[in-house]
């Protein structure tokens, strides 16, 4: 694997280097966190310059569980996207596996769980990467399509609130926060904060929004993202809301299943075509 450390101002200045392969990997610097985001850019065939696709991942209150995170692959709707012309990049935020560095994104302790702050420090990170790529000439510049599963697309959507002119959309795969309290399926910390969280984040999206959840998802069940999803609607959010069957093992990872391609992709090719 190739790292290309980040020289300071080489992204803006325009000495954007040619891509010498459909992938590249990168250490983005991360402003007063002493830490660089490894992150991976898979590229479409041809010269671009490409829309930018920003596929997040998710995060857990562990330790432990962070450091074995391994480097964001999404291979799935990686090939699904770059098949689709998009550049596809997947930051590894700090606090998680080889990045590694302070864990920025806690939502504190679980009865008084500060959803928004911790979505809002997911959206810094992905603002960063999206600032550091858009430096080079073979990415297109302008709103972006952001992807995300679990916490990564609750950060998405807090980026699409809180910045709404570098979002063009965002598709949420099993997106929140606080699932799995204390290690136990089926179990939320603060649900209700959840909600007024999403409704928080509703305000102030302008931008498009797919969710798509699964029946049998362990970490937000079917009444938890409807109400999350109300919500975000309820104060405006743009949004369109799927409920998707069962899934093998736990529905909560139908981002990583190719047999949930079939279910999702018709709903997303849709979603996009109706973006232009």
């Amino acid at each position: 694997m190739l790292l290309i450390a980040a020289v300071p101002g080489a992204a803006q200045s325009g000495a954007s280097p040619a891509p010498a392969s459909h992938e590249l990997h990168w250490l983005i610097p991360y402003p007063g966190a002493d830490v660089a985001m490894r992150a991976t850019l898979r590229l479409p065939i041809g010269r671009g310059p490409f829309p930018l696709a920003v596929v997040s991942h998710g995060t857990s209150e562990s330790e432990k569980l962070r450091e074995d995170y391994d480097e964001p692959a999404f291979d799935v709707i990686s090939s699904w996207l770059v098949k689709r012309g998009y550049a596809v990049l997947l930051p590894q935020r700090p606090g998680h596996g080889e990045t590694g560095g302070r864990y920025l994104e806690s939502s504190g302790s679980c009865d008084a769980a500060r959803y928004l702050d911790a979505g809002n420090a997911t959206a810094e990170a992905l603002k960063i990467a999206i600032e550091y790529a858009e430096g080079y000439s073979f990415i297109l510049k302008g709103p972006v399509l952001l992807v995300g599963h679990s916490a990564g697309a609750w950060g998405s959507l807090a980026l699409a609130a809180s910045d709404p002119k570098i979002v063009r959309a965002v598709i949420n795969f099993s997106g929140g926060r606080g699932g799995h309290s204390y290690g136990v399926p089926n179990r939320n910390c603060a649900p209700e904060r959840l909600v007024q969280a999403a409704a928080a984040f509703g305000a102030g999206t302008k931008a498009k929004t797919l969710w798509l959840y699964a029946e049998n998802d362990s970490f937000f069940s079917p009444e938890l993202s409807r109400a999350m999803a109300e919500a975000f609607r309820a104060a405006g959010g743009p949004i369109e809301y799927h409920l998707l069957p069962a899934l093998p093992d736990d529905g909560h990872y139908l981002i990583f299943l190719p047999d949930a391609v079939p279910l999702w992709g018709p709903i997303a090719d849709t979603f996009l075509k109706r973006l232009r």
